[in-house]
């Protein structure tokens, strides 16, 4: 067997799979699934919220052609454009370093015909968290580089000639984190996604740890979390950040949109100690309390994310299937993208809650629950706001 034949045999494998594997079975929501990064976070850190598809006996399914849905499947569900109306930069924050993370998204691309990142198309940069793009870089995490993947293919993936900028972390506590954050909104990013979080604690509500998500005039999401009522954390308790949760997204036919219902696992609940904004008055169920989240997005790891990533994970390496509200995060951010960044006037997630209940530009999650039990809005799908889908997910970019 010639390395020419090989070479063809697998492209062609990987070319029928590009456009026949991604209507996952209904066998698949019985698929089990773990954490990419285990927690809980310690004092002060944040840990990855992407969990991806397992076998039986917990390891993680690699393969070598994609498994999860892909660009086609998420901007037919959710009635997306292919490109953004104007220059956009898409900043992805995380914590320590995936070398391969440039080969990696373009051999993505290459599996479903997206543009390049290259010289000639700089569509892609990785910095350091002082904003350096020649290092040094932290150390390598497999966890975090599994998560880094994550993001950013699903980012390009929605918004193919959007710029992204991948800003990795020194480590994976807070205060680097934060100063990253603060790095993507000097060297420009429009919009700024953070798939992580730990704990809740009383100081977070001070300047040193707020602050750097209160970026007026950039889209900052962050993941609600993966582990259900009451557990979304900091720093999605904040009201200066767009919280996303997450679903259970089933196409329809032709890649069109199915259904959406709660995801278990997706964050939700009442902030300890931030304040209600604004645009939350009207949330009861919180009594003057920030509730979360503010918009959700496909989490669900059996309906997951295709991501391919090299950097080996628990020995494996190829295309895996993730999910998480990790997923959500960077597909929200990237619809912001498409929409032309945040709405001018609107501060946080204020923009959205003026679409509450508008069904022609929101799907509304009614249904599904995150909680063994549960008698609030903020643990279980209901029309117009719930906690766990906020006011619903795209549905277009009418909302964003």
């Amino acid at each position: 067997m010639t390395k020419q034949w090989r070479t063809k045999t697998r492209l062609a494998i990987l070319a029928t799979a590009t456009s026949a594997c991604f209507l996952l079975p209904s066998s698949a929501g019985a698929a089990p699934q773990a954490p990419v990064c285990p927690g809980p976070a310690g004092p002060g850190s944040a840990r990855c919220h992407a969990h991806v598809v397992t076998n039986a006996n917990g390891t993680p399914r690699a393969a070598t052609a994609p498994s999860g849905y892909g660009p086609a499947q998420f901007r037919g569900a959710y009635g997306l454009p292919s490109a953004a109306a104007t220059a956009q930069t898409i900043a992805i924050v995380d914590a320590y370093d995936d070398p391969n993370i440039a080969s990696d998204l373009n051999a993505y691309s290459a599996q479903f015909g997206l543009p390049q990142c290259n010289s000639a198309n700089p569509c892609f940069k990785k910095v350091n968290q002082s904003g350096s793009a020649s290092g040094p870089f932290p150390r390598t995490d497999a966890g975090w580089s599994l998560e880094i993947a994550l993001d950013v293919e699903v980012a390009h993936a929605i918004c193919p000639n959007c710029k992204i900028l991948l800003v990795e972390a020194s480590s994976n506590s807070l205060s680097n984190l934060a100063a990253a954050v603060n790095t993507a909104a000097k060297l420009g990013a429009n919009e700024i996604s953070n798939s992580y979080g730990g704990s809740e604690f009383s100081s977070e509500v001070n300047a040193t740890y707020s602050s750097p998500y209160n970026q007026p005039g950039i889209a900052v999401t962050v993941a609600s979390g993966d582990n259900g009522y009451g557990s979304f954390g900091f720093p999605a308790a904040s009201p200066n950040v767009i919280t996303v949760g997450g679903t259970t997204l089933t196409l329809g036919a032709g890649n069109t949109y199915g259904s959406e219902s709660v995801w278990s696992g997706a964050g939700s609940g009442c902030s300890l100690y931030f304040g209600a904004p604004a645009w939350q008055s009207f949330l009861s169920a919180c009594a003057g309390k920030r509730g979360t989240a503010d918009v959700a997005a496909d989490a669900n790891p059996n309906t997951g994310a295709a991501v391919y990533n090299t950097v080996r994970y628990q020995g494996r390496a190829g295309w895996f299937r993730v999910g998480g509200t990790s997923l959500s995060s960077p597909l929200v951010a990237a619809v912001y993208a498409l929409a032309g960044g945040l709405p001018s006037g609107t501060t946080a997630a204020s923009g959205l809650y003026g679409h509450l209940g508008d069904s022609t530009v929101l799907h509304d999650v009614t249904s599904g629950s995150n909680a063994t039990t549960c008698a609030t809005i903020m643990c279980k799908g209901a029309a117009g706001y719930d906690g766990p889908t906020g006011v619903g997910t795209p549905k277009g970019l009418g909302a964003f």
